[in-house]
């Protein structure tokens, strides 16, 4: 397709490397699928990223193993090291790409978890970025001491305020306050590392122990797409993990969410749409189409179909043949969760069923599985390097992203491809950094740089997800409850 000189100085793309696993999409099983937990995955797939000038490497994390009817749930892979952990020996083998970890708001506490991502900061020499997130469930509390859950609204109320006390930490040191003077035999300024943060969930003061880093902050990246979710990325991420990677869908929620941070105060260009994105490339449409349909039904092998099925009808569904046909009879509308660890859709499970049904049936009769794979296992670009630098620059040029971030479905080699076939052809386009302009991950995003520390908050009211409230006692501890 054509491509005029004028939108490709307009189009700038940005791209991450999402680590394989904590996903449906991953496919552990797979023969050429390396380990989940050696280090040499990690720096394979980092450095690969890395060679493809990619702006991060990003890893998520699960709190517990997920379980389905009782037994460890083999559809997704969650056990594996500390994310920080890792990141951090990322550091010493890589240069340039940035280095995201997710870490919960809910089961950590500001002073710990800033001084971590802040050390993994300074050792990356500013790379370091912080993937927030809230937990949904009493059973996953139950690997923390405080147990229980949050309800919705105070999970993104106390990460709002979380966020505060971290970036209070943050800038508790000056720009200037590490001196480090021999000829004085001062090291810091009076008030380095001075600070004061009193609010609903969090009352803490005294001195942070890490000194301003490279990059002034490190970089916060968002995902949550609910009500509340959006005001929270809109109100404090640098980045936004969407799962919008569609056109028309990309489209609406990148208006939306440059809309909802235009509110709060914020340029356009101080956040960035990176949704999650698969790429199937093949030599010719046809390889491709082959490669990604068969990429589809390992993903969704037969009990893993059974499995999601079981999700949806509320019961076991182990005697049905996956590749028959869906369940003639209801799901068990109230019935609890067969799945644990897995945040629940909530949508009614009586419409889920008929919308399969009306989707097998639009489709020619389609099976159990061929249901599931239609409904879970999308993939995103599919076709020849050439045609997916072409759809990829079209999305970033008509504001349905500000770039991707790339999940494959193998560990480690499973960027290879689009780092060697499809990265080339963006950068001789204009439309892909050939090099690495800066060193920090805020100087790859080409965002500003963040405002001027203070070291001092008062969060008095929280307004992220609904209006502004005035602090009250602290909340009572959680119920150690078995269900939502």
């Amino acid at each position: 397709m054509p491509h005029s000189q004028h939108s490709r100085r307009r189009t700038r793309i940005h791209l991450a490397a999402h680590f394989p696993g904590v996903n449906s999409t991953t496919v552990w099983s797979d023969p050429h699928s390396g380990s989940q937990i050696d280090f040499d995955s990690f720096e394979h797939l980092a450095r690969t990223a890395e060679r493809g000038r990619f702006d991060f490497f990003f890893l998520a994390e699960g709190q517990r193993l997920r379980e389905h009817q009782g037994r460890i749930l083999e559809l997704d892979v969650a056990g594996r090291p500390d994310a920080l952990t890792v990141l951090a020996g990322l550091a010493a083998v890589t240069d340039r790409i940035g280095l995201a970890a997710t870490a919960t708001a809910t089961y950590n506490e500001p002073y710990e978890l800033a001084r971590r991502i802040a050390s993994l900061d300074h050792l990356s020499a500013g790379r370091a970025a912080w993937n927030v997130v809230t937990s949904p469930d009493a059973w996953t509390g139950e690997n923390f001491r405080r147990g229980g859950f949050l309800p919705r609204e105070e999970r993104y109320e106390r990460a709002a305020e979380f966020v505060e006390a971290t970036r209070t930490l943050w800038d508790s040191w000056a720009p200037d306050a590490h001196l480090a003077d021999r000829d004085t035999g001062t090291f810091a300024t009076p008030d380095a590392g001075r600070f004061a943060h009193h609010g609903r969930h969090f009352a803490i003061e005294g001195r942070f122990t890490v000194p301003r880093g490279p990059q002034g902050r490190p970089v916060l990246i968002q995902a949550g797409d609910s009500e509340d979710g959006r005001e929270f990325g809109a109100a404090y991420a640098d980045v936004i993990f969407s799962r919008h990677g569609h056109y028309d869908a990309g489209r609406a929620f990148y208006a939306d969410m440059k809309g909802r941070a235009a509110r709060h105060g914020r340029g356009p260009d101080e956040i960035r749409i990176l949704p999650a994105v698969t790429a199937v490339v093949g030599a010719t449409p046809e390889e491709a189409r082959e490669k990604a349909a068969w990429i589809r039904r390992q993903q969704v092998s037969p009990r893993n179909a059974i499995h999601s099925a079981e999700q949806v009808w509320g019961r076991d569904l182990s005697d049905l043949d996956p590749d028959g046909p869906l369940p003639d009879f209801d799901p068990v509308a109230d019935a609890a969760s067969i799945s644990r660890g897995r945040v629940r859709s909530g949508t009614d499970p009586l419409e889920t069923a008929r919308a399969w049904r009306e989707l097998a049936a639009a489709k020619g009769g389609l099976s159990l599985r061929e249901v599931v794979i239609e409904v879970a296992a999308h993939q995103t670009f599919i076709g020849t390097a050439e045609h997916i630098a072409d759809r990829m620059e079209v999305h970033v040029r008509d504001g349905a992203s500000d770039g991707f971030i790339l999940v494959p479905h193998l560990t480690p080699t499973g960027l290879d491809d689009f780092v060697d076939q499809v990265v080339p052809i963006l950068q001789e386009r204009g439309v892909f950094r050939a090099e690495y302009e800066g060193t920090t991950l805020r100087e790859h995003l080409n965002l500003p740089a963040p405002g001027p520390a203070t070291g001092t908050h008062r969060h008095d009211d929280v307004a992220v997800g609904g209006p502004a409230r005035n602090p009250g006692p602290p909340p009572p501890p959680p119920q150690n409850t078995s269900s939502l």
